[in-house]
């Protein structure tokens, strides 16, 4: 046993030394990139107002857009009444689905279009339909890059 020792020993100095480098780096390089939505906007995270739900928002809307009043965590039914009758829709799944037994409201999403504003993505149900309908992402894009079916 102890004939593995020196083995073990250098096997442990070469990892060291080859981390050693990583350290090195400047904080240019540490820094993680922005993501960035179709329109070229960066994406940022927010939290609803009742902390519950985690969204994002790419794009500034302005002042007096329909997207301006508008909140992370809002329901697919708040959002028509507040700001009218979405443009198009399309829905698709996420790799949730594919979670044995996932009970969470993001198995699949729902991305709907507002010419001249963006688009705007919500939850829509799990495997079996329940749950769903929360405004998780505001895309502001009045060019409609963001709604790609």
């Amino acid at each position: 046993m102890s004939a593995h020792k020196p083995v073990l020993l250098a096997a442990a100095l070469v990892l060291a030394a080859s981390f050693a480098g990583c350290a090195s780096t400047s904080l240019e390089e540490k820094a993680p990139a922005v993501p960035k939505a179709a329109s070229g906007n960066e994406v940022r995270t927010v939290r609803s107002a009742d902390g519950k739900t985690e969204g994002e928002i790419s794009g500034t809307p302005a002042p007096d857009s329909r997207f301006a009043r508008l909140k992370v965590g809002m329901e697919l039914q708040q959002v028509v009444k507040l700001i009218g009758p979405y443009d198009g829709m399309y829905g698709s799944e996420t790799a949730k689905r594919w979670i044995p037994f996932y009970l969470g409201n993001d198995a699949r999403r729902g991305i709907a279009l507002y010419r001249g504003e963006g688009c705007l993505t919500f939850t829509s149900g799990n495997f079996w339909s329940a749950g769903g309908n929360e405004l998780i992402r505001i895309d502001v894009d009045p060019a409609g890059k963001c709604y790609q079916p």
